[in-house]
């Protein structure tokens, strides 16, 4: 059972303390990922290598990041959340020194797949800790706050990844994952409990590793939820992936007011968390899930026809901030009803979801990468089969939870 609730006795400033800890846990890979953007073309030069080779960089990050979330949440299901995550972190930091101490590419590549590896650890065990704390209604709520804090750090990493390369080189971006990394262990160490039970722990073994995914991938209802907010997830990672070309190449939007556009995006996320977090406890996560569900459809929908009218940016700007602003809902609502079933689990639960939400937004954000350029379909026509692909998973399978 959890340890506790939102409305227990824990004022209200140590609780939101409480999500700002795991969401700065949280905002590692983001981190690692967007800060380091704006420095590659000046690390492809220090390094006399070609920019494919450092793009490979980021590639094994994110491999790692998958393989990962597979095998860190077993673990922490066996030895505690505890311990898992502050070795991550740890790890994390180990890799972050020897980055900016990697003289050149072959190194870099190696050193970055094993932080990916590093940073899943926090990724799977946020969940995992939040499940143990709080039951079905309050995970909504906490996770949906903890998304909002990590947010934040996709929004100023590349800006701030980018002064850093002007002032201190590409190096310098990496020392600033290792003190960040730092800091976090220092948190976690100060705030964050074990809040797996000596009772609730899983023997560690391959075979019932293997066994445990085989199981929840043959459950229908575990496969829905899944693949309900993966495919959620994969509509706004298609966002992420061609929004800038979209809206600033074809619809000609200054690149600086592209940042107050995507900022619409965060405050409509903002709005859907205050409303789920105020109404999830009174009419539970199944309403919540499809109230957002049904909106993001709404707007997927709403891009497809506004793209076939022809009606330009802004018949497709609002469509994507109702979509991109369902996101954080439907991603916490799924994981509350799919860990409230398998508490015991969680972090192996939190595992299998992870790597597939990760790797569905991928997949589709590859998908328009291999479609053709300068035209606004592709985006459009991915963020409306995600939207669809999504509710139908719930209303299939994922309802009977």
């Amino acid at each position: 059972m959890p340890n506790h609730a939102l409305s227990s006795s824990s004022s209200h400033t140590t609780t939101y303390l409480l999500f700002f800890v795991l969401g700065a846990v949280g905002a590692l890979t983001p981190l690692a990922i967007d800060m380091y953007l704006p420095a590659m073309p000046n690390l492809a030069r220090d390094l006399g290598v070609a920019e494919g080779s450092v793009q490979i960089t980021l590639t094994v990050y994110t491999a790692g990041f998958a393989i990962g979330q597979l095998i860190q949440g077993p673990l922490a299901d066996s030895y505690g959340r505890r311990p898992v995550l502050i070795i991550g972190v740890a790890l994390f930091a180990v890799a972050s020194v020897m980055s900016a101490l990697a003289e050149g590419i072959d190194a870099l590549i190696l050193i970055r797949g094993i932080q990916g590896f590093a940073g899943a650890a926090a990724a799977v065990i946020i969940q995992a800790i939040v499940r143990d704390m709080f039951d079905r209604e309050d995970f909504s709520r906490a996770m949906s706050f903890i998304t909002l804090v990590i947010t934040v750090a996709p929004l100023i990493a590349p800006l701030l990844g980018g002064y850093i390369a002007i002032w201190f080189g590409w190096r310098g971006i990496f020392w600033v994952l290792a003190v960040f990394s730092l800091i976090v262990i220092a948190l976690v160490q100060w705030k964050i409990p074990e809040t797996l039970r000596e009772e609730n722990r899983q023997p560690l073994h391959l075979v019932s590793i293997l066994k445990h995914y085989a199981g929840l991938c043959r459950s229908p209802v575990v496969v829905g939820l899944i693949f309900s907010g993966a495919f959620s997830f994969a509509g706004m990672f298609s966002f992420l992936t061609a929004g800038s070309f979209v809206y600033i190449n074809i619809y000609h939007v200054e690149p600086n007011e592209f940042g107050y556009l995507f900022a619409l995006n965060i405050i409509a996320m903002i709005i859907m968390t205050m409303i789920n977090g105020r109404f999830v406890k009174k009419i539970g996560s199944h309403a919540m899930l499809k109230l957002a569900l049904s909106i993001q459809l709404f707007a997927g929908v709403g891009l497809f026809i506004g793209w076939i009218l022809d009606l330009g940016l802004w018949g497709t700007v609002p469509f994507v901030v109702l979509f991109v602003g369902t996101t954080a809902t439907i991603g916490s609502n799924t994981m509350a009803l799919l860990l409230s079933g398998y508490p015991t689990m969680a972090g192996t639960v939190s595992s299998l979801a992870g790597t597939l939400r990760f790797g569905t937004g991928s997949v589709m954000g590859g998908t328009i990468a291999f479609m053709p350029d300068g035209v606004v379909w592709p985006m459009i026509s991915v963020m409306t089969t995600c939207s669809i692909l999504s509710t139908t998973c719930y209303w299939i399978f994922g309802r009977k939870a």
